[in-house]
């Protein structure tokens, strides 16, 4: 038989029942602006019916209904847009990243300008000209020697702000790697509060918003690919378990980053055998060591010793992560020993450009003849010294004794100035060692590579920015909070609420009669 109290608790049931549902939707308006929070929902289930099913059980014409009860609280995620999302989101770190250093190295290089290189060299073509019109002209002379130190300023000032740059972000490759290390850490720290509260069978939707908050963060700085681990025990149907985190490079090797409480860790080492932190431009990107998967514990007290298998910059995915975007403007040591990258690259092909110039403005300018206060007969010696555009600079001899800039294309002829035209012409020749082009064509074409490389690096941030955008919407419209939602929400389960409280009301009504009203005939 069944009780003579069973309305009253089927109608408690459903008073707590909706009084968590109102709870709930309380917690989703209080964090309508938490930033990677994910609505709730109460997952509501009929409680086993009455009678339960037993050799001595009342026969009934149907189950009897005996409410409702909670059975958990869920949060609304899409493991599909999840993982779009991290997947553009590499991308989006990859180009923003490359946008930002190649727009430094723009701003260095900024052509056209009064101040550039370019603009050094004709102004230094022009005082050749000057001096040849003029070669007796000791103020012509002095002007196309102070046009010879700028054009070399020019070249050194360049080599000094892009190696600070590059300097930079070596600095900042140093940075990120231990902001990765942090990530691994906390989302490790995370798995290990998730595994002690799932086999109770609790689920802690909010621990689970926050590591993927961390998880979606680590997917900028290089992609990473996730696992589920079950906690075991009582865990409820909707708990989502630990995370099993692993990189998978180019090479096709797996390297666990981490692994329920246990994480590993990265140091970024240099060609010289030293990290990475952007003091010595030179020491360029070697590889990326990883320890093995260890606990908190172990990694604080310093006892992980072991490694994976370190990750070379080819061992990336082409174009994902901000890490690569960094090793590669910053520059890396290839398999063949090469030195390669956009900034080591960039400041080669500027000391290839500076050699150049050196070696053939020389070798041009010692076939001429200096002028009176030297011996006439003799011919011009080095203008230029020094090596790459780090080191060079005009002569201490030229600087001291303008007459020795060797203007006249004969011995004795003061008045001569041909050979200034000469070394002006030098202008309009091309010279193999600079890929067959003329000096500014050569420093044009680079100016030109930049330019091109810029705005395709521009284009596909905007365009992934974009993507993200759109992806981020999507998942906005599954997970975040609609307070117009929560607003029709509360109303129902309010109503609900009140609905069961008028029937317990109507139960102790008639439990009220039952107890005081029966068997009182005639009272």
């Amino acid at each position: 038989m069944r009780s003579t109290f069973m309305g009253l608790e089927a109608s408690k049931r459903g008073l707590f029942t909706q009084q968590t549902a109102l709870y709930t939707t309380g917690h989703n308006i209080s964090n309508a602006n938490t930033l990677g929070y994910s609505r709730q929902r109460v997952n509501m289930q009929a409680t086993p019916g009455f009678p339960t099913p037993g050799l001595n059980s009342p026969t009934y014409p149907g189950h009897l209904g005996t409410g409702v009860e909670t059975g958990s609280i869920q949060r609304i995620r899409d493991e599909f847009v999840d993982r779009q999302f991290r997947q553009e989101t590499n991308k989006l770190g990859y180009w923003e990243s490359r946008t930002k250093s190649i727009s430094q190295m723009e701003d260095i290089m900024n052509e056209p300008t009064e101040f550039g290189i370019d603009k050094a060299f004709e102004n230094f073509w022009k005082s050749l000209e000057d001096v040849s019109a003029k070669p007796e002209d000791a103020a012509a002379r002095r002007v196309a020697i102070g046009r010879a130190e700028h054009l070399a300023g020019s070249f050194n000032y360049m080599d000094t702000q892009l190696k600070t740059i590059q300097g930079n972000i070596g600095s900042e490759i140093d940075v990120s790697t231990k902001k990765i290390n942090t990530l691994l850490k906390q989302i490790a720290a995370m798995n290990k509060q998730i595994q002690e509260v799932e086999p109770s069978g609790h689920v802690p939707n909010d621990l689970y918003d926050t590591r993927d908050v961390l998880v979606d963060e680590l997917n900028s700085y290089l992609p990473v690919s996730i696992e589920r681990v079950p906690s075991g025990g009582n865990a409820s149907q909707v708990a989502e378990g630990s995370l099993k985190i692993t990189f998978k490079g180019a090479d096709g090797v797996v390297r666990d980053l981490v692994d329920g409480k246990d994480f590993a860790q990265f140091t970024a080492m240099g060609s010289k055998g030293t990290v990475v932190n952007g003091d010595d431009p030179s020491n360029v990107f070697s590889e990326m060591q990883l320890t093995d998967l260890e606990s908190i514990e172990a990694h604080e007290a310093g006892t992980v010793t072991s490694t994976q298998t370190a990750i070379e910059q080819k061992d990336f995915e082409a174009s994902k992560g901000k890490i690569l975007s960094l090793i590669n403007s910053y520059g890396y040591q290839s398999a063949g020993g090469d030195i390669k990258g956009y900034y080591p690259e960039t400041l080669a092909k500027l000391d290839q450009l500076a050699n150049a110039f050196i070696k053939e403005f020389n070798e041009l300018h010692a076939k001429g003849y200096t002028l009176k206060g030297t011996d006439p007969s003799v011919a011009g010696g080095k203008f230029f010294e020094g090596t790459g555009a780090a080191g060079i600079k005009v002569t201490d001899d030229i600087k001291a004794n303008h007459n020795l800039l060797a203007a006249s294309s004969k011995p004795g002829e003061e008045g001569n100035g041909k050979h200034a035209i000469d070394l002006a012409n030098m202008q309009h020749k091309t010279f193999g060692t600079i890929d067959n082009s003329t000096m500014q064509t050569f420093y044009k074409g680079m100016i030109g590579k930049l330019g091109v490389d810029g705005e395709e690096a521009l284009t596909l941030y905007g365009s992934s920015g974009s993507q993200l955008l759109m992806i981020s919407n999507n998942r906005d419209s599954v997970s975040a909070v609609s307070l117009d939602e929560e607003m029709t929400n509360m109303i129902t389960f309010q109503q609900a609420y009140n609905a069961n409280a008028r029937m317990i009301t109507v139960v102790d009504e008639i439990l009220d009669k039952i107890i005081n009203g029966m068997g009182r005939v005639g009272l």
